[in-house]
């Protein structure tokens, strides 16, 4: 296992503590991570205890039309942004909420992998973010590295995001 997966792993098993701890659910809404974030909680064991589910948004429409996110939001700004992130992750939250248990905590991640930039914005920007019952957290990183390494980077980012929120 690589370090960044091991570090990756870690952070991953204390959100799922934390949220144990709280008794919380969490769900995602993911766009450049490509589903690496879901993938990352559900590789803790015991994570089927707190995971609801999650929505790969990589099309802007399916952002809009699924999670809610604000169509003139991102006719305005684009896919990426950080109220882009704020609201997938309100969206997570809300979408995945089942009928007789909410979900308590949205995460998101939405950025430019690369190898190029479809709207002139820096190949490695990354909005990630946390819709939690309190609020709504959002962290902009500017990552270095190819399309893997810009992924693994905005995976962490949003478990890290989650840990310090929850």
């Amino acid at each position: 296992m690589s370090d960044v997966k091991r570090e990756t792993f870690a952070v991953a098993n204390e959100l799922l503590r934390r949220l144990s701890a709280r008794n919380w659910s969490i769900a995602t809404a993911e766009s450049l991570t490509g589903g690496l974030l879901s993938s990352a909680i559900i590789e803790v064991p015991g994570s089927s205890q707190r995971m609801r589910g999650g929505v790969v948004a990589y099309d802007t429409a399916i952002k809009h039309s699924v999670l809610g996110v604000d169509a003139a939001l991102l006719e305005e700004h684009g896919a990426v942004h950080p109220d882009v992130a704020r609201e997938m992750a309100a969206g997570a939250r809300r979408t995945l909420a089942l009928a007789d248990e909410d979900t308590m905590v949205g995460l998101s991640t939405t950025g430019i992998a690369g190898p190029a930039s479809p709207d002139g914005q820096p190949v490695g920007t990354v909005h990630v973010a946390v819709a939690t019952p309190e609020r709504v957290v959002v962290a902009s990183h500017l990552f270095d590295g190819d399309r893997a390494e810009i992924r693994a980077s905005a995976v962490l980012a949003a478990l890290d995001l989650a840990v310090a929120e929850i």
